[in-house]
């Protein structure tokens, strides 16, 4: 019990500035399921991130834990000009950098059949960063999209079989974007907002050896009345997150080996200027050697939403994930987690126009993800 003031001081240390992702939404909310891809994430429930990806699988793990981690990510976008004009200067160079992004969780057992818990994360984020002088500098020289989500949550155990789970999400959002005008001055807006959401999840046992998890996190919507020229805000300032379904399953197929899967719908036709939902698979499996060693590998392909309407601040496409990770166990109460991603993208075209400048090409694009984190029962 002395433990809980160390601990909470730790959750309080995650800042919503340092709360920086690739892409504008990410899946990067623990190191534990970077391994196998996040292949599972709503029914392997393995430690207090499943807060995240399905508040009911907290009615699985020890009475109290804790878990802190963090990703690093980093994404190459380089421009190759196919038939841009207007404006002079060079290709803008690598738009990409890597970024921090923290996360913390903390689940209690109140009852035999009640389990509370908070989550601090980041589920969407997004930076680019080219060269000041670049032939695109009138679409976008710089943007940073950093969000903070605070999710308290409830899980129940209503029979052997079932668990269910509910959270409530409040989320902060800053949006800041630098450019430059036909007179060749730099410009910069800066908007933020916060709003609230929710998730929710059911678990289900099927056997010793098998459970299915499903689970939805809502859309959210913010006014960033002063920021109108991000991918995704209407002529109101209106910025919407899209909600996501996802269907995951967890096996144990012999004494030594784990294999899972996972299949997600994002609906971001919802969102202003997005073309198509989007969609992901994943399947990843765990070898356990010993009592201490686990090593984890998976696979997933996830789908984007853009075809036509990509632009330089978001340069993003379909990507194919290839991952490795590992956990070692630190005793009976405590282990440590960590995993690495190669994120193969499919090379993204753009075609914009902004009055007598076009910028046209596409970009050499791909990704590294790495992570580790801490697990703690008391």
């Amino acid at each position: 019990m002395n433990k809980m003031p160390a601990l909470l001081s730790a959750l309080a240390l995650i800042p919503a500035g340092t709360a920086l992702a690739s892409g504008f939404q990410s899946l990067e909310q623990n190191a534990s399921g970077l391994g196998v891809a996040y292949a599972g994430s709503a029914a392997v429930a393995d430690n207090a991130s499943t807060i995240y990806y399905n508040p009911a699988g907290m009615t699985l793990l020890p009475a109290r834990q804790v878990s802190l981690g963090i990703a690093g990510v980093r994404h190459r976008y380089e421009f190759n000009n196919h038939g841009s004009f207007g404006s002079t200067g060079g290709d803008g160079g690598d738009a990409g950098a890597w970024r921090a992004q923290p996360n913390a969780y903390l689940s209690w057992a109140v009852a035999p059949d009640w389990v509370v818990g908070v989550g601090i994360s980041s589920p969407y984020g997004l930076h680019t960063d080219y060269d000041e002088d670049w032939r695109g500098r009138s679409f976008g020289v710089e943007t940073r999209l950093r969000t903070l989500n605070v999710n308290p949550s409830v899980a129940y155990r209503v029979s052997d079989k079932v668990s269910l789970g509910f959270g409530l999400n409040y989320q902060k959002l800053k949006l800041e974007t630098d450019w430059v005008n036909d007179a060749g001055q730099k410009l910069h807006s800066a908007d933020d907002d916060s709003a609230w959401g929710w998730n929710a999840g059911a678990l289900l046992t099927l056997s010793p050896a098998m459970r299915v998890g499903v689970t939805y996190r809502s859309a959210l919507q913010y006014d960033l009345n002063d920021t109108p020229r991000f991918q995704g805000v209407d002529a109101d300032g209106d910025l919407k997150t899209p909600g996501t379904f996802t269907l995951s399953v967890w096996q144990q197929v012999s004494e030594r080996w784990e294999a899972m899967g996972d299949l997600s719908y994002t609906r971001w036709k919802t969102v202003d200027d997005y073309e198509h939902d989007g969609w992901r698979v994943a399947w990843g499996a765990a070898y356990t050697y010993n009592s201490q060693w686990k090593s984890k590998f998976g696979l997933a392909y996830e789908h984007g939403p853009l075809r036509h309407q990509r632009t330089a601040m978001l340069p993003d496409h379909h990507r194919l994930w290839l991952t490795l990770g590992g956990q070692y166990r630190l005793g009976k109460s405590a282990a440590l987690d960590f995993g690495y991603a190669y994120q193969w993208v499919k090379d993204p075209d753009i075609d914009q126009r902004n009055g007598g400048v076009r910028l046209k090409g596409d970009y050499d694009a791909s990704g590294h993800v790495i992570g580790v984190q801490y697990t703690q029962d008391f």
